[in-house]
């Protein structure tokens, strides 16, 4: 019930913020676009994957990440109601929940790596953003743009930080020779 409640508050603000989406990216990309994913991460499900459907969905999350990252889909959120209207079905539905779904299946390793992918894309995004020397985004200007840069770097290390932290803190696994460990999520034992 409270995670409803908290997606359906992620939703109502993104929406909200859809007024100050055309003045500013860095509320369009940064604000609004994470709300919709996070309302549909959070929206509540008494369902499984099969195990065979675990693949395909994270693709479709990937996916649709992908797609919402790309300069030519921002524009055309602000300018066509199609795009506009597909951003809230695609966000939360074909990114956010179909996250929520896989994400808890798949191992360490494999989460780690797209943890490392978010992270190097954003400051490969950063770097765009900030060293183009034309306007990627048609609907911002080039300040609008520069700003957007900085903010996909300070995402990018703020994440950076919150997922190395706990690795710090966390308990050492250790591995005992005369005992069986499972590694988790892996699904097979080391000795």
């Amino acid at each position: 019930m409270i995670k409803a409640l908290i997606s359906t508050v992620f939703f109502a603000s993104a929406a909200l913020a859809q007024t100050w989406v055309a003045d500013d990216p860095v509320i369009h990309v940064l604000v609004q676009m994470p709300l919709l994913a996070a309302a549909g991460y959070l929206l509540p499900h008494r369902f499984t994957l099969p195990h065979t459907m675990i693949g395909p969905v994270l693709l479709l999350a990937l996916v649709t990440c992908v797609i919402w990252m790309l300069p030519r889909s921002v524009d055309a959120a602000l300018s066509d109601t199609g795009w506009h209207l597909a951003k809230f079905v695609t966000l939360p539905l074909g990114s956010g929940l179909a996250l929520s779904l896989t994400w808890p299946t798949i191992g360490p390793v494999l989460r780690g790596f797209i943890k490392a992918q978010v992270i190097s894309m954003l400051l490969l995004l950063g770097f765009l953003y900030t060293h183009a020397p034309i306007r990627i985004c048609n609907s911002y200007l080039v300040e609008d743009q520069h700003r957007l840069g900085v903010g996909f770097v300070t995402v990018a290390l703020g994440l950076t930080l919150w997922w190395i932290i706990p690795a710090f803190l966390g308990k050492p696994i250790t591995l005992l020779k005369d005992k069986p460990h499972d590694l988790p999520g892996l699904g097979y034992k080391l000795f």
